[in-house]
């Protein structure tokens, strides 16, 4: 790969990050339990730790990072307050859409593992992909623990 693409890839994990940080505070905004509320606010935080770190690799490789999510990451923001209204603001709702969320960092994250890049950024991806895969176990099972 050369230095574009793998700004490109970066950039793109950027833009994914980003997105599960609006999307996470969005939904601990909507989330009736203080607990689940507080969970959401701490993956906001780590998608904005993951969006930092991610940054500072662009530009270690002399790119310009991204800095907002991608117009696909803003739709599901609103799709997320949405259904969430109209569900009223049920934390399984919530839930679902988190795990929807972080269904697609985990094949975008795995996309971009996927690619020849420099020791350095594959193993920078792989912990955060390990985090992504954590997060969304852990959504998945609170999911699944709710009363029906």
């Amino acid at each position: 790969m050369d230095k574009d693409d793998v700004i490109d890839v970066l950039n793109t994990l950027i833009e994914v990050s980003k997105d599960g940080e609006f999307g996470f505070t969005t939904c601990a905004e909507f989330a009736r339990s203080p607990a689940l509320r507080t969970l959401l606010q701490r993956r906001a935080d780590d998608c904005s730790e993951a969006v930092r770190e991610l940054q500072m690799a662009v530009q270690r490789h002399g790119g310009r990072p991204e800095g907002d999510g991608s117009v696909a990451g803003a739709l599901h923001r609103g799709w997320v307050a949405a259904r969430t209204l109209l569900s009223g603001y049920r934390d399984e709702t919530i839930l679902e859409e988190c795990e929807r969320g972080e269904d697609l960092a985990l094949r975008q994250y795995a996309d971009a593992i996927a690619n020849p890049l420099p020791a350095d950024l594959h193993s920078l991806l792989q912990r955060q992909l390990a985090g992504v895969s954590r997060t969304h176990d852990q959504i998945r099972r609170l999911r699944d623990e709710l009363p029906a």
